[in-house]
């Protein structure tokens, strides 16, 4: 267990929750690459926790603290419950998912639907704040499409930040689009509505006591720069997944300017030694590889290199070598 006395959380760098990637194998690959970067959980429902195999969900490598779990649900009690079981489990953050549109979310009254009942979400942060020592953050949009009743949209979303503060909650991460609640799928969600950074800027300044963590669209070094002159942290979503190197060149450029940036052949022998030792645990081996897919993004020989790791991860015989059998193809380029 790690002691939460000497760790220091930096909110300056995180990676986004993302369904269906950042699982723990990929929060262990990502971690190669950088030190003191917040990894996030895919978003686990309350209910999954509290009445389905909690231990084996919430079961993670501690090499990857700092780490925050991601929860979805709106039953307070049973926040809280799912919450502390992250606490005991030695998460370092719990997080209520405010911000996904996908229409399975909203049929079990959560995600970014939530954002339309701000008093029921300031319920649920005061009732995981109660029992957990560790941060309770919201992720959440700029707002939602329909909205719940007329009014103006930045009130709207002022209010809903100023109800869940009330409560407790002093650090917001927001993804500066809205959410299409109705037409759009999850996909179109991240890309067609627009980005508005200027948005978030101005909850910045209309609560300067409060922590803001701007998501949404940001893939470079250049971007996060500049928006850490405006807020208190960046996260980063598929660009982390698509081109996880971005995360070692942050790790200098943001945290420490004289740490020396991994050799992508050194990340990739490390990460098998990994795999070596989740496979004798009955993992799968696909699962596992096809997060170091985007290390080698515009680098000669990349689509060889997936198509490798992609083919060779499906055959009966393969094993943890196959990714050092992978190396060659992009060291002979």
């Amino acid at each position: 267990m790690v002691d939460r006395e000497t760790l220091a959380i930096s909110r300056k760098i995180s990676t986004a929750p993302m369904m269906d990637y950042t699982d723990r194998h990929c929060r262990y690959f990502l971690r190669l690459l950088s030190p003191d970067t917040l990894l996030y959980t895919e978003m686990l429902t309350s209910a999954a926790l509290v009445r389905g195999d909690g231990a084996r969900l919430l079961t993670y490598d501690s090499a990857e603290h700092p780490v925050a779990l991601q929860l979805g649900g709106s039953d307070p009690k049973e926040l809280a419950i799912a919450a502390r079981m992250g606490e005991q489990a030695g998460y370092d953050e719990v997080n209520l998912n405010c911000g996904c549109p996908s229409d399975r979310v909203q049929s079990g009254r959560f995600g970014a639907c939530l954002m339309g009942e701000p008093a029921l979400v300031a319920e649920c942060v005061s009732a995981m704040r109660a029992v957990v020592s560790v941060p309770v953050t919201v992720k959440c949009r700029i707002g939602i499409e329909p909205m719940p009743q007329a009014a103006d949209e930045f009130e709207f979303l002022r209010e809903f930040i100023a109800t869940v503060a009330a409560a407790g909650c002093d650090v917001f991460v927001v993804h500066a689009r809205k959410a299409i609640l109705k037409g759009l799928s999850p996909k179109e969600n991240r890309e067609i509505p627009p980005l508005k950074y200027n948005v978030v800027a101005a909850l910045r300044a209309e609560f300067p006591n409060l922590t803001f963590v701007l998501n949404g669209g940001i893939r470079t070094v250049e971007e996060v720069q500049t928006h850490l002159q405006t807020f208190d942290g960046v996260m980063i979503g598929r660009e982390a997944y698509q081109n996880p190197y971005l995360l070692a060149q942050l790790q200098q450029v943001v945290f420490d300017p004289n740490w020396s940036l991994p050799a992508r052949e050194q990340v990739i022998e490390q990460y098998a030694d990994y795999v070596r030792t989740r496979l004798a645990e009955g993992h799968r081996l696909r699962s596992m590889v096809k997060h170091v897919q985007g290390l080698y993004a515009g680098m000669p020989r990349v689509r060889s290199w997936r198509r490798f790791i992609s083919e060779g991860a499906g055959r009966p015989d393969a094993g943890a070598t196959l990714l050092t059998d992978a190396l060659r193809i992009v060291q002979a380029a």
